[in-house]
């Protein structure tokens, strides 16, 4: 089946807690040992050991960025536009979202390229959607063909909408969903709100996911908004917590991460706890990237790059604290080089002349 699909829930068989248990830490403790009020160890603030240079200027509420082939294509949140990017960063209009309403954090948020299609997710109203164009023209002057509905019906409110959607190695279109202020949501797997969810590029819900016939990969979320993989497949993802926690996760097939009845570390049975979790004010963590060995989280409230090492997930690193604002996306240019895209035009920062960039990012040896 193509074409428009509903989210369906399906009732599924629970999970055996004792599997879960057993994935989870000793009470009120995370895997470094810490108690679950502590915060992390950071290195002090610094600038990347590299260089750092403008890609782009005066973007608009911009969201989220993708490569087609060597072309970089950015979506801006309000305006529903998506931009096509030249070789020395100027942007076009390579097309508007038709149905988007943007309202507080909603409108168009995340894209994924795969092949020769942009994938889309966005606010229409009362609902989130998914929705696949054909992308038609060559780099320069790219243009969207008809849009064809994968995944409707996800409700949408003025927050925690989610919306970053990113392919994984399997093929497979991963898409996160916020519970749009209806916290129980989140531990009802019939509902796609407080998930993360795994779909066939076609919208279908693959035969492996962890509850036949749904597209719900994990449960329990808040408002998650990084999706990054490492070379091993380990899937990562990062999240908005209420007042106490934002968290660094990963994701497991079935996953229960324990919103809203447990916030960050926890060491409660049945709930996955982060692998790292920091205070509000220092994170807000959005978009994500992997390489090099390590994670690089794009911080809103926090105004800082955070840097994870792979194999030191309860440690982190900070670059950029305060120098460029809200960071709401980072990824991997072809060149390997990590662009990193500013948010200060969203209604919640202070804009800088050039508001908003996005930023080609160096690390140095």
């Amino acid at each position: 089946m193509t074409g428009r699909r509903r989210f369906t829930g399906v009732i599924a068989p629970i999970l055996v807690a004792g599997v879960l248990a057993a994935c989870a830490p000793g009470p009120g403790t995370d895997p470094a040992g810490r108690t679950s009020d502590e915060p992390p160890a950071a290195s002090p603030s610094s600038s990347p050991d590299g260089a750092i240079t403008t890609i782009t200027t005066d973007l608009a509420a911009p969201w989220s960025v993708a490569f087609y082939g060597d072309t970089a294509l950015v979506s801006e949140r309000d305006s529903a536009r998506i931009l096509e990017l030249d070789a020395q960063g100027d942007p076009r209009e390579a097309g508007v979202i038709a149905g988007v309403a943007p309202a507080g954090e909603g409108g168009l948020l995340g894209i994924a390229v795969r092949e020769d299609s942009l994938y889309a997710y966005y606010t229409a109203g009362g609902e989130n959607r998914i929705e696949r164009y054909d992308l038609t023209g060559e780099p320069g002057s790219l243009g969207l063909g008809d849009g064809e509905i994968l995944l409707d019906g996800i409700p949408a409110a003025r927050f925690h909408n989610g919306g970053r959607i990113a392919f994984g190695p399997d093929g497979m279109l991963y898409a996160t969903v916020g519970d749009a202020g209806d916290r129980g949501s989140a531990q009802d797997r019939n509902a796609p709100t407080g998930k993360i969810l795994r779909m066939s590029p076609d919208g279908r819900a693959p035969e492996d996911n962890p509850f036949p016939g749904s597209l719900v990969y994990s449960y329990g979320h808040r408002n998650p908004q990084g999706l990054a993989w490492s070379a091993d497949g380990t899937l990562y993802s990062s999240e908005f917590g209420q007042d106490t926690w934002d968290e660094l996760n990963v994701i497991e097939p079935g996953g229960n991460y324990g919103w809203p009845e447990v916030e960050g570390i926890a060491g409660r049975a049945g709930f996955l706890d982060p692998v790292q979790q920091w205070r509000p004010d220092e994170a807000s963590p959005s978009g994500m990237a992997i390489s090099g060995g390590a994670i690089h989280l794009a911080n809103l409230r926090g105004e800082r790059l955070r840097q994870i090492p792979l194999d030191g997930l309860a440690t982190s690193t900070e670059h950029l604290v305060g120098e460029y604002g809200r960071l709401r996306d980072v990824t991997i240019a072809p060149d390997g080089s990590l662009w990193v895209l500013t948010n200060n035009t969203d209604g919640r920062g202070d804009p800088a002349p050039g508001d908003d960039r996005i930023l080609r990012v160096e690390f140095g040896n």
